[in-house]
Order: C-alpha cells, then sequence, then structure tokens
C-alpha cells in the first residue's frame, strides 16, 4: 500500500523508484499523489522543491513524465511506461495511426513538430506552429492556431509524446526564474532505439491487464477505480 513521505528530490525518486507509477496531484484514488505526501515545505515555497526537481528527476531517473493519468502529471519507470504507452497506443506507432485515421490533423500536425527534432520547448513549438504570435508580423495580418494546450495533452495521453526536462528563463544576473518550461520528445526519441521492441512485445490486453494488477496491489483501489484511473 502508498506509504511514503516527501521532504526532498530523494524522497521522490525513491516513490519511483519503489511504486513505479507516481501521479503528482491527487486523483480519484486517494493517497496516490505526491500532493497527498509531500511536506509543505518542498510544496508551497520560494526555494526548490517538488515543482523545481521535476527536470532533474527525469533526466537523473530516466522515467516518463507527463500527462498520463486523468490528463493530469505523473512520472512512471521506463518498465511500465512500455505497457502505458502500448496500452493506449492500441498497438498503433503514430503513422500507422494516421494512416488508418484515427490521429487529427492537429495531433499530426504538432506531432510532426515534435518528432522532426531531438527534443523542442513548448514555447518554440507553438512559434513554429503558429500558437504563438511570431515578432516580425504585424498586427493585422496573423491568426493563432488553438488547441495546443488540449492537443499535446492528447499526444501524452496517447503514449506518443511525454515531457524529457524543464528549461528556466535566467535574468540579467544569471539566475533563473519564473515557471520551468516543459521540453517535449516522442517516446521513441526518449527511450532510444528499443522502445518500439519493448513497447509492442505483448498485446495492448496483457499490458493492461500488467497495468490493473499492479495498480491494485500498491493502492489497493477497486476495479472502478482503477478502470477510471487507467483511462
Amino acid at each position: 500500500m502508498i506509504d511514503f513521505y516527501i521532504e526532498n528530490k530523494e524522497d521522490v525518486k525513491d516513490a519511483i523508484e519503489e511504486y513505479g507509477i507516481l501521479p503528482f496531484f491527487s486523483n480519484n484514488i486517494k493517497g496516490f499523489s505526491i500532493e497527498e505526501h509531500c511536506s509543505p515545505k518542498v510544496y508551497f515555497s520560494d526555494g526548490p522543491g517538488v515543482w523545481e526537481w521535476k527536470g532533474p528527476i527525469i533526466q537523473e531517473t530516466k522515467c516518463a513524465y507527463g500527462k498520463f493519468f486523468l490528463k493530469k502529471a505523473a512520472y512512471v519507470k521506463k518498465e511500465w511506461y512500455y505497457d502505458l504507452a502500448n496500452y493506449r497506443r492500441d498497438g498503433y506507432d503514430f503513422d500507422a495511426r494516421v494512416s488508418d485515421g484515427l490521429a487529427n490533423y492537429n495531433e499530426e500536425f504538432l506531432y510532426n513538430i515534435i518528432s522532426s527534432r531531438h527534443s523542442i520547448l513548448s514555447k518554440t513549438a507553438k512559434a513554429i506552429g503558429g500558437y504563438i504570435k511570431p515578432r516580425e508580423k504585424g498586427k493585422d495580418a496573423w491568426v493563432p492556431r488553438k488547441g495546443f494546450d488540449t492537443t499535446i495533452t492528447a499526444l501524452q495521453m496517447k503514449g506518443y509524446v511525454l515531457i524529457t526536462d524543464f528549461d528556466y528563463e535566467v535574468d540579467k544576473d544569471g539566475e533563473f526564474y519564473g515557471w520551468g518550461i516543459a521540453r517535449y520528445a516522442t517516446s521513441e526519441e526518449w527511450f532510444g532505439k528499443s522502445f518500439a521492441k519493448r513497447c509492442y512485445k505483448r498485446t495492448p490486453e496483457e499490458s493492461y491487464q500488467r497495468l490493473y494488477k499492479h495498480l491494485k496491489k500498491i493502492t489497493g483501489a477497486d476495479e472502478e477505480q482503477i478502470k477510471k484511473f487507467l483511462g
């Protein structure tokens, strides 16, 4: 059952290692989140805390991080992300999904921007895709593309895209400030050449059953809670 307390970055890493799946925010499974097991001094703080540790934790553990459950963020160990992506993709890589008409135009458009690069900051993807106004455009010469947040969340929920780091703005004194800017990549890019082989080695149903049994074991949640959590 879930039993941990977050006071420092290593506590988060230990919880990811122990549970394999670790939601950031509270959800439909009570007690299954960092938010509910976190010291206020690192959750509501002006100094380094769970928000600032996200990028370093992703880089140090090489786990998956993104909006994977109920459209909310979670850390997922690589061994469990293979099954999560397989289940959510229903066995399709992205090209096959497009060929069968299962990806909408907005998803294909944004995925192509991300997949053509090793990784890309959200603000750069927005600029390239026309979601934000280019500096050189006049006031009346530009209409923004809509739906970035909805589409990037859908790509994460479907197992094709994840967050690999967070970058911060730097002030004139060289100090970081503001919220971290998400850096996105495809799952294949982040986990490397072996990803497809590991991801698709089971049927989607087998992957679902593995995830279901694992969540049942670590949370004690009932069937309906787990089904809702997994989507």
